[in-house]
């Protein structure tokens, strides 16, 4: 969420910023409404100090003996009384539209965000790797005679619909030794703290990571109003919600491997075969909590901690900056990591890396007590994945497929699957 205050002082910077990624100029409504809330809270004010000036007067009234005097101040002061109470409470609904008009405006980039419309215009920085030249034509992973029994979208339609897949055998496996080598690698090697979270989550979570309000049509809602979350962002994030940390325990590194849930409600048509983009998927997720100083750093880090998992696993990958027209809605600047996929002949993303700025903390109120002495200041916030789970198992199947139909796996995740190196073209590990 944006501070007001900030773009009451510059708001010309505000709406050059916001149209620099294709949205409408908005401070001049803002404005309007801060203007109305402020103007309101003055007034209750000026009416609360009336109400105490006659409540003062009413016992000087009542000593002196001047009863219609005592009777005109009584009055008065349940007048005023009445007068504050609607005013206040005319202010508190001011507030609260002024605050939900500034949770539907996403963050800012960062200077150095390349300026675009859309994906075709994100700008790749590196690659790591050399896609696998083949001497057969390499197909998608559904389609592979090794996960003809363990990739089961038939059995999963027929529980849930489409968008579902049921695992079983060598895929089931592969699909947790995937997980379990990336939560060992994040805590083990890059210090991360493993947390377990609920999947469930009241209003005040989605909206502190700004789900909610823009975007409740992509994420389910149980009848008791709780939400399945989209990501581990939502919980490892709000673990700070309201909290004043200090310094000293900055920055807070954590790691969850979770169920995600999203409909999926703009995505009709697209990549409907597989399991690319699913209703229900796992996902290692990474949230760093630092100082306002040292989250830039702190986002070059997160992306190396995920671009590890992709080494070690052998996949080639490239590393692309996100430009304006297609970062997230809280973000200041992405790294998307997109995983080369040779039955797609194309890279796919497989994590995005993105750093908040203090967009997150003023929505959840997360603060931090400087060393130095002062106010407390917002905390920065970054999440990123490590790595989507399901579409890690999707580039190991088809960068490791054989003609066939079996899979080699990589030698990472070798000693989680009991020494077994491949699934065979019958489906089982060997």
């Amino acid at each position: 969420m944006h501070d007001i205050k900030a773009i009451r002082e510059n708001p010309e910077a505000f709406d050059a910023a916001l149209t620099r990624q294709g949205h409408e100029a908005v401070s001049s409504s803002l404005l309007a409404m801060d203007e109305a809330r402020r103007a309101k809270i003055l007034a209750a004010e000026t009416a609360q100090a009336e109400q105490n000036k006659a409540s003062k007067s009413v016992g000087a009234a009542k000593a002196s003996g001047d009863e219609a005097e005592f009777e005109r101040l009584r009055a008065l002061v349940s007048e005023k009384k009445a007068e504050v109470a609607q005013m206040q409470a005319e202010a508190k609904a001011l507030d609260e539209e002024l605050r939900m008009a500034l949770m539907g405006i996403p963050n800012l980039a960062l200077p150095e965000v390349p300026e675009g419309a859309d994906e075709d215009d994100n700008v790749e920085i590196r690659r790591w790797g050399t896609p696998r030249s083949f001497d057969f034509k390499p197909v998608e992973h559904f389609e592979l005679a090794a996960v003809q029994d363990g990739m089961d979208f038939e059995t999963a339609a027929k529980l849930s619909g489409s968008r579902f897949v049921l695992m079983r055998g060598a895929v089931a496996r592969v699909h947790r030794a995937l997980a379990q080598f990336m939560l060992d690698l994040h805590v083990n090697e890059h210090g991360l703290t493993e947390t377990i979270t609920p999947v469930l989550v009241r209003d005040e979570a989605m909206y502190g990571t700004n789900q909610l309000p823009k975007f409740a049509e992509d994420s389910y809602q149980t009848t008791n109003g709780w939400w399945l979350i989209p990501t581990s962002e939502v919980t490892l994030t709000n673990t700070v919600s309201g909290d004043v940390l200090d310094e000293a325990d900055l920055p807070i590194r954590m790691t969850a491997h979770t169920n995600c849930f999203r409909s999926e409600a703009g995505s009709a048509g697209r990549d409907t075969s597989g399991m690319l983009r699913q209703h229900q998927f796992e996902k290692v997720e990474m949230v760093s909590i630092t100082h306002p100083d040292k989250s830039l750093d702190e986002h070059e880090r997160m992306t190396g901690c995920a671009e590890a998992v992709l080494q070690k696993l052998g996949l080639p990958y490239r590393v692309v900056v996100l430009c304006t027209g297609d970062m997230g809605f809280g973000a200041r600047k992405t790294h998307d990591l997109e995983v080369w996929l040779p039955g797609q002949d194309t890279y796919r993303e497989i994590s995005s890396v993105s750093v908040c700025g203090d967009f997150q903390a003023r929505r959840m109120n997360a603060r931090f007590k400087p060393e130095a002495g002062g106010k407390p200041d917002f905390v920065h916030t970054l999440n990123g994945s490590g790595l989507a789970v399901g579409r890690c198992l999707i580039a190991v199947l088809e960068n490791g497929q054989q003609e066939d139909g079996s899979v080699e796996l990589p030698e990472a995740i070798h000693g989680y699957l009991g020494g077994k190196t491949r699934i065979t073209a019958q489906g089982t590990l060997a």
